[in-house]
């Protein structure tokens, strides 16, 4: 609900002023992306870490793409069965839950003697990794003020890439200071992997801890009809006239929320439901199939293919990780509610297809070495900065937006499902595709593959910004979907 139609219904809210409560609600940010964080982490910590893990454990090319997608796989039942286990006990148990499976699965990788026990514990971090995926934002957009929803809500994308770039960074410092045992260094440390994996216990420690002292959301409370306490913790993040005035919105969002969950498979028989489910399900897979995650998952890999040396490559795959922080950054605080979601959507597709194809043409025609190397990390670098800049945060904004109150629920979990399930096709297909494609092979895949899903978007994807919830859909079941 916008400040606006708080204001229409009859709650005016005061305005936000500064505070001790507005420090809380930054300190209760903080805390709360230490999921976003960890997310990160663990998705991006095997780009540096699977080359001497694949030596130690003995892993060909479909047990390494097993090691990732399981971890995939595991996320996709996660954010399935953590938005429900949210409804019923809570956001903050759900969240000190979430810290202790990330602590026992990163625990259980570390000491994995093989894939017997790695992939049993990769699927427990993945449980970890699709919960935070879902509970995390909703527990910061819960808890923010209207003003600050998106900015805050938004924090948690920016946590989840600058996670992935401190994966990238330790991966680096660690492999400099222990060169790790891989088959083009036999004389290089054993289980150096296991240290990167480790790292991921502290911020894991740091959300258990820090989840012991944050509040409730007040949103949850009110649902289970616990007004006192929902006011109690706006009086800790909000003025008192604030947090008194904001308890009839907070009230009627948990009306909302209920009548989200009205929909179902049974709404697939309305024609206009099926066009916006079509369209949703085509945003989810061409985000994945932009090749986004073969990146963050084995960057590292395709930039020794590119011609990095072992050394080199681990250094080399920071400016990936940096490129994702900086683009984040320019979509958040720039682009997202300046340019309308489709033409920004729009722009994405175009930009990654443009960089794949300049990634194909500097591997085919530049002379194999230093010059290709780095053209390549040039072109995927941009590439990266495009995607974020572009396809990261507007998709996901787009998938809450596009689906009226009563199909809210069922649609996002749906597409959400579909787009992890992409995600793992694409982890484990990647080692093989690399493999037996190479560079050209590859990355031509992903240029036909966007320039395809370009073309499905510009004609399936209406433009969700700039208007209500109930004016979409009305002009949905009118079958205007421009």
């Amino acid at each position: 609900m916008s400040h606006a139609s708080a204001a229409e219904g009859g709650t005016r809210l005061p305005a936000l002023r500064p505070g001790p409560h507005q420090r809380r609600m930054d300190l209760v940010a903080v805390v709360a992306t230490f999921g976003g964080l960890l997310f990160g982490y663990d998705t991006g910590v095997l780009n540096g870490a699977l080359e001497p893990m694949k030596h130690d454990l003995g892993l060909n090319t479909t047990t390494e793409g097993l090691v990732v997608s399981t971890l995939l796989i595991g996320a996709a039942i996660g954010s399935l069965v953590c938005g429900r286990l949210a409804d019923a006990i809570g956001r903050r148990k759900t969240m000190i839950i979430l810290s202790i499976i990330f602590f026992v699965g990163t625990l259980g990788a570390v000491v994995a003697p093989g894939l017997t026990m790695m992939l049993p514990a990769r699927f427990v971090l993945g449980l970890a990794v699709g919960g935070a995926s879902v509970v995390v934002p909703v527990y910061l957009s819960e808890l923010a003020p209207t003003e600050r929803r998106g900015t805050l809500g938004g924090r948690n994308e920016l946590a989840i890439v600058v996670g992935q770039l401190a994966a990238f960074v330790v991966n680096a410092i660690i492999a400099s200071v222990w060169p790790p045992l891989t088959a083009d260094n036999p004389d290089g440390h054993s289980g150096v992997w296991r240290i990167m994996l480790a790292i991921c216990a502290i911020p894991a420690v740091c959300l258990f801890l820090g989840m012991l002292k944050m509040p409730e959301s007040p949103r949850w409370y009110i649902s289970k009809g616990r007004d006192d306490e929902a006011l109690a913790v706006l009086m800790q993040v909000r003025t008192e006239d604030r947090a008194r005035a904001e308890m009839a919105e907070v009230e009627e969002l948990a009306q909302e929320e209920e009548a989200s969950q009205t929909g179902g498979f049974a709404d697939l028989a309305i024609p206009w439901v099926r066009r916006i489910m079509l369209a949703a399900i085509i945003l989810a897979v061409a985000q994945q199939l932009t090749g986004i995650n073969s990146v963050m998952y084995y960057g590292t890999e395709m930039l020794k293919t590119a011609g990095f040396s072992s050394s080199a490559a681990p250094i080399a795959n920071i400016f990936m990780g940096v490129a994702a922080v900086v683009g984040s950054s320019i979509c958040l605080f720039l682009l997202i509610d300046r340019i309308p979601r489709r033409k920004l959507i729009l722009m994405g597709m175009v930009g990654v297809t443009v960089c794949h194809g300049l990634t194909v043409l500097s591997a085919t025609f530049l002379p194999p070495g230093k010059i290709q190397a780095y053209a390549v990390l040039v072109f995927v670098a941009l590439f990266v900065l495009a995607m974020q800049t572009a396809l990261n945060v507007p998709v996901w904004v787009c998938l809450s937006e596009l689906f009226p109150l009563r199909l809210r629920g069922f649609g996002m979990g749906l597409s959400v499902l579909i787009l992890w399930l992409t995600n793992a096709a694409v982890g484990q297909a990647f080692p093989t595709l690399i493999k037996v494609g190479g560079i050209v092979g590859t990355y031509g895949f992903f240029f036909v593959v966007c320039a395809l899903f370009a073309f499905l978007i510009y004609k399936t994807l209406p433009n969700t910004s700039g208007r209500s919830l109930e004016e979409l859909e009305e002009s949905f079941a009118a079958g205007d979907f421009r």
